[in-house]
């Protein structure tokens, strides 16, 4: 490194402890603001010094959750990464993780394994020059921030396009957006995919978005869809299909918000191998997380009873699926930022559920949730109606959650308005029974200083 990345790094270092040491944050973004301030080029130079290279993974919903998945295996396997854990995922924040690498001599840590906002996926390829891409999905999120899917798709596929041979991508073969960026590439390129039909519909839901075929415009047939436009898709037009995946999970059981349990085949150039492994997180979603996380580390040839190990034992990141007790009760906490991952996040805590839901659910309008709140009307929220007895709204939002749900169906007597956030909170628990929590990201943080300050939680850059 130049002088000027040392002193870039040394005043970093200095942001980052006292805004922790002072009760700021967590000094995940602004130590990586100010180093690039004074020496631009400190996040390449930093990426240059792993002999084991950078991962980046990206998608719209499982970012987080996958790459800590990936960061428990890489643990597993005795290397662990260096790693953006805290979910500080813009470029700003890659550079701050770097931090932990250290200025003089040696580095910590052999590789690096980001969590990248997929806006800011383009310049961290191209600062990086990563090992490995795994790209999870494309929804529409934040149409304030982001615009419509094949924007990023674009975007992508052109940056994608610079990697050279010696680069893997990891594609999910089920998302159409994403399954097309393998066109044209230099780099190695394997496919994800699930193929045990039981978990789709036949047709697709209103809040699909990719359902156009990418060859000739027609609309995708799927048999089935499993969520979204995520599914096997085909065009009865031009018979443009899904590819066929490398690493496949062949058959998956659910068990309602305990967990589930994956077969997964991988299809590899030594032959086929077979993965058993009974994963502790619920949902869909989580058990495609994990076949990504699988699909990543396969890339990085990971022996399959270390991948086993990890996943087993492994628990969400904070916010994500958390669960805690609160004056002997249970609370589970999930994330919901757009209209599917708030449907799947509903058709997870619904399902199989006997005892009807007690729920407070958090809706902000900030920067970090994206200020356009009508994906409140996309997402599934009928699901709700006959497994609640009580539902707290709180949040910035909150008036325009509470008149989604009496759309929704639910019983207008059921429903509670609260935009304070530790009150709504307080009058939810005080029910007899477990609470479960839906709150978007920034209300997810107030939350869960709330709850530091409570003494139930960890600061997140500790969880």
């Amino acid at each position: 490194m130049t002088l000027r990345e040392h002193v870039a790094l040394s005043v970093a270092q200095l942001a980052q402890w006292a805004s922790r040491q002072f009760g700021f944050g967590g000094g995940t973004n602004l130590p990586g603001r100010i180093a690039r301030r004074v020496a631009p080029d400190v996040l390449r130079h930093q990426a240059q010094r792993l002999n084991g290279g950078v991962m980046l993974i990206s998608g719209t919903n499982g970012k987080t959750t996958t790459s800590r998945m990936i960061a428990a295996i890489c643990s597993q396997q005795g290397q662990p990464a260096l790693h953006n854990r805290a979910g500080a995922n813009l470029i700003t924040g890659l550079t701050a993780a770097t931090l932990d690498l250290g200025i003089w001599g040696a580095p910590q840590y052999n590789r690096a394994l980001f969590e990248v906002d997929e806006a800011h996926l383009p310049a961290a390829i191209a600062e990086t020059q990563p090992r490995v891409v795994l790209l999870l999905n494309l929804f529409r999120d934040q149409l304030d921030r982001y615009g419509e899917v094949d924007t990023l798709a674009a975007k992508w596929q052109k940056v994608l396009a610079t990697l050279p041979s010696t680069s893997t991508v990891v594609l999910n073969a089920d998302d159409p957006a994403i399954a097309d960026l393998a066109t044209g590439l230099q780099a190695k390129v394997l496919f994800y995919g699930l193929e045990d039909t039981r978990h789709g519909n036949d047709a697709l839901r209103h809040a699909a978005d990719s359902i156009f075929c990418r060859r000739c415009g027609q609309p995708y047939s799927y048999d089935p869809a499993y969520y979204g436009h995520i599914g096997r898709y085909y065009c009865p037009a031009c018979g443009h299909r899904r590819p066929e995946p490398h690493i496949v999970l062949r058959q998956l059981e659910l068990d309602g918000t305990r967990g589930s349990t994956l077969r997964v085949v991988l299809n590899q150039a030594q032959g086929q191998q077979a993965l058993e492994l009974n994963l502790p997180l619920p949902g869909l979603y989580n058990a495609l997380n994990a076949l990504a996380a699988i699909a990543a580390t396969s890339a990085l040839d990971v022996p399959l009873p270390i991948i086993r190990a990890a996943l087993e034992q492994f628990s969400a990141a904070f916010g994500r699926i958390e669960r805690f007790d609160y004056q002997q009760k249970q609370v589970l906490m999930a994330l919901i930022k757009n209209p599917i991952g708030a449907s799947e996040t509903v058709r997870m805590i619904t399902s199989g559920s006997q005892a009807p839901l007690n729920l407070m659910i958090a809706i902000n309008d900030k920067i970090a949730d994206g200020t356009d709140v009508s994906w409140l009307w996309d997402a599934d929220f009928e699901a709700l109606a006959g497994h609640t007895q009580k539902i707290v709204v709180s949040g910035t939002r909150a008036a325009d959650m509470a008149n989604r749900l009496k759309y929704a169906g639910i019983d207008q007597q059921q429903i509670h308005v609260e935009p304070d956030l530790a009150q709504a909170f307080d009058l939810a628990i005080a029910n007899d029974t477990a609470l479960t929590m839906l709150p978007t990201y920034t209300a997810m943080l107030e939350m869960r200083e709330v709850l530091v300050d409570r003494g139930v939680l960890k600061p997140f850059w500790e969880s």
